[in-house]
Order: C-alpha cells, then structure tokens, then sequence
C-alpha cells in the first residue's frame, strides 16, 4: 500500500536557548487545527524522546515559529511561537517565546521577506500569540545576513552575531495589566507571590518561602515531586486570578523561583524559571524581562529580592540562571514608575534547511515536487 505523506520546506534554527523549525505560514495548513496536528507529526509528539520527529525530548528544543510578512502596517513580520508538548498531544499559542523570537527576523531575511540594509537590520516584529511588537536589530554588514559575530550568551555554546531585542509594549500584552489582578503582592497557597504579565505572564515567588537557596540546580528541582506538586496548585490559581481561565493545559503562567542575586556589586536577582513543569536550564528571555523589571517595581515579590529604589530612565539588571547569567536594560516612566521599554541581546543560528516528511496528508500540503520548486527558490542570503 502506498504510503501519504507531506512534504514541506523547513528551517531547524537555534534560537537563544532554545531550538526548533521555522516555517513560513504559507508553507502550513491555514486551518489552525489541522496545522497543530501536522506539528506534532512533524516534532515526534506525543512521545519522551521524540524519536519520530525534529523535537529533542525537552520542552527547550519542542518549539515551532511560524513566520509571515505582517497584517499590521506599523510591522514588518508576523512572528507566531508554538509550544509542543513533549509528552502529550498539545500545541500551545498563548505564550511567546524570547529565544526562539531571535530567529525570526534573520530567518525572514533569509527567506526574502525583508530587504536588509547596510550594517544593521531593524525588524519590528508583531507577536501574534500576545499581540506585542518587538523590534529585533541583526547584523547585516554590506547589505548581507550574518550569522558570524563575538556576542556570546550563557547556555549556548561558543560565539555568534548579536540579536538585540527591545520589547516596546508587551506590559499587560496577554491580560490587558500588567499586574493582572491589581496588586503587586498577595497571597497564594499561604505564600506571597507577584502576579505579572510583562512580556510573559508569570507567578513570581520567593524561594526561600519554600525552604529554598534559590541557586539549587534544575535537576535538584526536578527531583522534588512535592515542591513541583505546590508550584502546579499555585500555578493553576494564579492562572484564574489573573483572567487566563483553567490552565491546566496551558503552559502559562510560569512559576518563577526567586532569591537575592550572588553579586553585591550589580544589580541582580537569581531566578529559577519552570516551563512550567520543569526547571529551564538557562531562562527564558520572555521571562528575563518580566523578571528584571519586577525588579525594579517596589511592592513586587521580585523587589524584595534586593530590588533598589525607583529611579527613572534605564538600568540594567542580570538574572542569574542556572547556566550562567542574562542581562537586560529596562526603562522605567518616571511618571509611573512602570516599565516603558526592555531590552537584551541573544543570538541566533540556522541550522539546516531543507524537506520535512510528515507521515499524513494535509489540506494545504504541497505536493513533493511543488515542495523542491519552492525550496530551490528561496536560497540562502546568509554570508
């Protein structure tokens, strides 16, 4: 018997840190549902190690960016993130994702849907998960893509190009406040926690209020059934508290595990970020910055970390994580002292391209040699 299958162009790119394939949406079925199903064929889920498919068994390397000239004329590209689970059935587009967003302007240059300018390329990336813009700076030296650089970021190895990312007004993007249920501390399981949605809704909670150092590994966290048991309940209040509904099935928000930063010298916070059921074994850019500019905000659970005292314009902030650190620069109003602009550089890398076979056929597949038309069309710009 003849066996169906799709076969689609696809580009595996490493993100920050975190890895998946890139599509251009029109290379995907338009019906939502129907292209979820083709994602989880395509990334081997549901199933622990993946075998099947492009994902890696970790929810860091199960992610998908779909990529598209924009809907909006104040952007230049659509940038929707995929969360597919590792071990169940689901693709989840409520959450952004920072790291695999450093892909998507470099992989839109790539694929010809910007033109790059001489030196540096600015791309204002509209998020369609959360509706947030994001200008995302990538090095064009001569007009031409590059990959090549010295920036380097802790969890990733070696050196690449700097990606900047300036997250311009993603405060409340996903609940409409960005301190969903109004206030900036209150409590939740019998702890304090910060219910906040900048950039990415989280649940951020003090460590020490669960026994903790706050610099335990992710596999010592891993390891703690209880602990992880805890942060699910107040996960699952949170959500509802703060207008998400039941997120039962749904990977926010993320509890994030604070402490006092290591360095007295620098403004710093260390951070244990869950996605949601696991420890990251770096951190999420998204929650970089949400993390940072709790910070800085008094009255947050955040702040009593060791936040300073309110100061208007940019300050910057590391997030001690467990492989290493992140920096970002926040901007607060003076006015409001609220948050008006975040920012961080993270790289990125294009891994291969080429055909991705999906076993099933689909509505809006392409046919195989369809597919190799299109693939041998859009050659690679990169220097």
């Amino acid at each position: 018997m003849h066996r169906m299958e799709t076969i689609i162009p696809c580009v595996l790119m490493r993100g920050g840190t975190s890895r998946g394939p890139f599509f251009l949406s029109d290379w995907l079925p338009a019906d939502p549902a129907e292209r979820d199903r083709l994602l989880l064929q395509a990334m081997g889920s549901p199933h622990a190690l993946q075998v099947d498919g492009l994902g890696g068994g970790n929810s860091l390397t199960s992610k998908v960016a779909i990529v598209s000239r924009s809907t909006r004329p104040d952007c230049d590209i659509d940038y929707l993130f995929a969360q597919v689970s590792v071990d169940r059935a689901s693709v989840d587009t409520r959450p952004n994702c920072g790291n695999m967003l450093s892909g998507a302007a470099p992989f839109a240059i790539d694929e010809g849907l910007i033109a790059a300018a001489d030196g540096e390329t600015a791309v204002r990336v509209h998020n369609v998960n959360t509706g947030a813009v994001i200008e995302a700076v990538v090095q064009t030296p001569g007009g031409r893509l590059t990959y090549e650089g010295e920036a380097r970021i802790d969890g990733v190895p070696g050196v690449a190009a700097p990606v900047r990312l300036n997250f311009l007004d993603a405060w409340g993007a996903v609940t409409g406040r960005l301190f969903p249920s109004g206030q900036r501390q209150e409590i939740v399981d019998g702890v304090a926690v910060t219910l906040i949605d900048a950039a990415m809704p989280m649940v951020l909670l003090r460590a020490a209020d669960f026994g903790l150092r706050g610099d335990e590994s992710p596999a010592e966290l891993d390891a703690a059934p209880a602990l992880l048991a805890r942060l699910e309940r107040i996960r699952r209040e949170a959500g509802a508290r703060m207008g998400l509904g039941d997120v039962s099935n749904s990977v926010i928000p993320k509890p994030v595990l604070l402490a006092p930063g290591g360095d007295p010298a620098i403004l710093s916070v260390r951070s244990r970020y869950f996605t949601p059921h696991a420890c990251h074994r770096a951190h999420a850019a998204t929650g970089a910055v949400g993390v940072a500019a709790a910070f800085l905000m008094p009255g947050t659970v955040a702040h009593d970390c060791g936040g300073p005292a309110p100061r208007a314009g940019y300050r910057g902030v590391r997030i001690e994580h467990p492989s290493g650190g992140m920096d970002i620069d926040v901007n607060l109003d003076a006015a409001s002292g609220e948050v008006r602009a975040a920012g961080l550089v993270r790289t990125a890398r294009k891994i291969m391209k080429g055909l991705l076979y999906v076993p099933g056929r689909y509505g809006a597949a392409r046919q195989e040699q369809d597919a190799r038309h299109r693939l041998a069309a859009r050659q690679p710009v990169a220097a």
